[in-house]
């Protein structure tokens, strides 16, 4: 498929989990550009109800609800307009092949977002990635696939999208280092020996970012910079040890490139989603200019880096050894995470248990060095099923 070179014609967009905190605020930004996109197919998980009213003001051509036993109630919910509503993942991964869609945000939580990129890669399309589990868990494959395809990934999360600037005009042999920011989450300056007893409502509460439950429990345990470790790898073609986490806890500065002569590039930004989500969705052919409230000298007065503490937040140094193992490695620590996140959202487990059942799910896995898209499907199963055990004792 052949992209326009200028940004002329409206762009058909694809929001995969439109519901989410992602894909609300993509929403907002077609809404903001109404002569540049267009909200083509909506996709949701389960929150039928805000599905419906999304779809009633965006009018797009197509809803789909992945959770079968709401269909239904969406159908009828919609049967006095033209919208087409659908349900099923299989039906997500037909639809994001549609010829009209230009562009596919994939803002999908976990790996349930793995199929339907797979299907728009087979598609050609632009792809703004939102869903770094993509990547996790099958970072090698999509890596292949994008080789062999016209189509385009870009990245929607903020220290991916700041990596993209800097290295803009940059030669990738002269990259030295990566250096990933993180905020630290809200668990920055608690002692270790208290994180026996945080609460769910406890980790919920991060000091700069507004995001969804799921991705908010994996920056305090800070598994989330893990992952965005690991899809910065495949994103920008560096080894795990070339990418260095940093805490910087005012957000303000979304990653850094280090260069072989000494220099380094930064990107500066408010923590807002909107500006990374705006910047991927203007890609290639312009910055998308914006009425939100500009960085000023007093947000850059104070900035401050420190290391993260590996015993304190021992995902992180899982994270470095399943990128290390490669495989299907990945694969089973994502899924373990998030039936583990799963579990102690609801009260299950505590908050240190996490990394327990992480950690068992990943020492009784199989392994596999070159997994197939079945590897990773059935590796996914599996490593689920074991976490889940785990989780009940």
């Amino acid at each position: 498929m052949q992209f326009m070179n200028k940004m002329t014609l409206k762009r058909n967009i694809a929001v995969l989990g439109s519901t989410g905190s992602i894909g609300r605020q993509t929403l907002d930004i077609i809404a903001e550009y109404p002569d540049l996109f267009n909200a083509w197919l909506l996709v949701a998980r389960s929150s039928a109800d805000l599905l419906i009213a999304q779809a009633r003001l965006c009018r797009p051509h197509m809803v789909i609800i992945a959770d079968e036993q709401y269909y239904d109630y969406v159908r009828d919910a919609l049967e006095d307009t033209d919208i087409i509503v659908a349900t099923g993942s299989a039906a997500i991964a037909q639809a994001v092949t549609a010829p009209e869609i230009d562009t596919v945000v994939t803002a999908m939580v976990g790996y349930s977002g793995l199929e339907s990129t797979i299907a728009a890669i087979g598609a050609g399309k632009r792809i703004a990635l939102a869903n770094k589990e993509t990547l996790v868990v099958a970072g090698e494959l999509i890596d292949r696939l994008l080789k062999d395809s016209e189509s385009v990934l870009y990245p929607v999360d903020s220290e991916h999208g700041a990596f993209y600037q800097c290295l803009v005009g940059e030669r990738h042999e002269d990259i030295d280092k990566l250096w990933l920011t993180a905020s630290g989450g809200p668990f920055r300056t608690l002692p270790k020996e208290q994180l026996e007893t945080v609460t769910a409502a406890d980790a919920l509460k991060h000091p700069n970012w507004s995001m969804g439950a799921k991705i908010t429990i994996d920056s305090a345990t800070m598994m989330n910079k893990g992952f965005e470790m690991i899809e910065a790898r495949w994103l920008f073609g560096v080894m795990p040890d070339d990418i260095e986490i940093m805490v910087h806890p005012q957000s303000i500065i979304h990653s850094m490139v280090a260069f072989k002569d000494g220099s380094v590039k930064a990107q500066l930004g408010l923590p807002d989603m909107h500006l990374p989500i705006r910047y991927a969705l203007g890609l290639p052919d312009r910055r998308l200019a914006s009425n939100s409230r500009k960085m000023t000298l007093e947000d850059m007065a104070t900035l401050t880096f420190e290391r993260p503490d590996f015993d304190k937040f021992p995902l992180l140094g899982m994270a470095y050894a399943a990128a290390r193992t490669g495989g299907t490695a990945p694969c089973v620590m994502n899924a373990a995470n998030e039936i583990a996140v799963a579990a102690f959202l609801q009260d299950k487990i505590k908050f240190t248990d996490i990394y327990k059942i992480i950690e068992n799910t990943m020492e009784k896995a199989p392994h596999i060095k070159h997994p197939t898209y079945e590897d990773y499907v059935a590796s996914n199963a599996n490593a689920r099923a074991i976490a889940e055990r785990l989780a009940k004792h």
